[in-house]
């Protein structure tokens, strides 16, 4: 029985991504990603079978259909979609396949970083997509799942989904040294180009400029995040921090310390009670929807 379902799942995945092809290349890939600077990474064309990318890109959800989570404070802006019920068919396709075991085999021969696992409840992953005007400001990811007390982040990987994309319309990736003075690398979000890189506590990375994109285009991408059991029981959660730019007055500064602040206290809230992030997005909406009648 196990022989039937690893031959179905290994045929699904081919159906996707050339993952022989991206085998035979590893020996190439893994010195290239792991000697990546500011921190481990590779940022890699045609992922999946170019037919199916553009496919999956087409279908992807606009932002007036339903189940996105709005993330709209001073760190950020963009939406979120993370339940995988509500992804289109080929679009969870994709998510199953980066989320097999042959993928993550492989994905732990690429990073070096043996015990990797997936994520089925895509926490902070999924969909995402930023309308005009968007943004994410540089941070380092929380450190340990939500729901998972033990599962350590170590793997971030991001798909990007945009069928069209001008670089003068902002929104490249940027990839932070550890002491936050310089980007070293700015990455495009072209469609079927994927950025893979270690996350820890220095790993900065973000868009923090406001997007240009034309009225009616998103920037669109998958995000899957990969996790191994730390066995340190010392190690504790770290929430998502945010940071200054060197550029950054000071009321932008403090602007994004108070908020990293109180993402924190939300984020351990999370945690400690099993909040889902629609919860949070709900009761933003309800104080936006607030402040629109008081300034009326």
């Amino acid at each position: 029985m196990n022989e039937v379902k690893n031959f179905v799942e290994t045929a699904a995945v081919a159906t996707l991504i050339d993952l022989a092809s991206w085998t035979d290349r590893l020996p190439m890939l893994a010195p290239q990603y792991q000697s990546g600077r500011p921190f481990p990474h590779i940022f890699l064309e045609g992922m999946l079978r170019p037919d199916k990318a553009l496919q999956a890109a087409r279908e992807f959800p606009t932002p007036e259909s339903t189940s996105w989570t709005h993330y709209k404070h001073v760190n950020e802006n963009k939406l979120g979609k993370n339940d995988r019920d509500h992804f289109p068919p080929l679009l969870g396709q994709i998510v199953d396949t980066l989320n097999s075991p042959a993928f993550v085999e492989w994905l732990s021969q690429l990073t070096g970083i043996e015990g990797l696992m997936s994520d089925p409840l895509l926490d902070g992953g999924g969909l995402h997509q930023t309308e005009p005007g968007g943004f994410l400001n540089v941070h380092a990811d929380f450190t340990m799942h939500h729901y998972h007390k033990r599962w350590r982040r170590r793997i971030n990987l991001i798909l990007y989904m945009n069928e069209r994309w001008e670089d003068d319309w902002g929104g490249a990736i940027e990839l932070w040294d550890g002491d936050m003075q310089a980007c070293v690398e700015r990455v495009q979000p072209y469609l079927n180009h994927a950025l893979i890189f270690n996350t820890n506590e220095t790993s900065y990375h973000g868009y923090p400029d406001p997007i240009q994109c034309p009225d009616g285009v998103q920037r669109r991408s998958v995000a899957l995040y990969y996790y191994t059991t730390e066995a340190d029981s010392s190690y504790s959660m770290k929430s998502t921090n945010y940071k200054s730019r060197p550029d950054d007055n000071a009321v932008a500064r403090i602007k994004i310390w108070l908020d990293k602040v109180a993402l924190d206290i939300y984020s351990r809230l999370k945690a400690r009670f099993g909040w889902s992030d629609e919860f949070a997005s709900n009761i933003l909406s309800k104080l936006a929807r607030g402040k629109k009648k008081r300034d009326e």
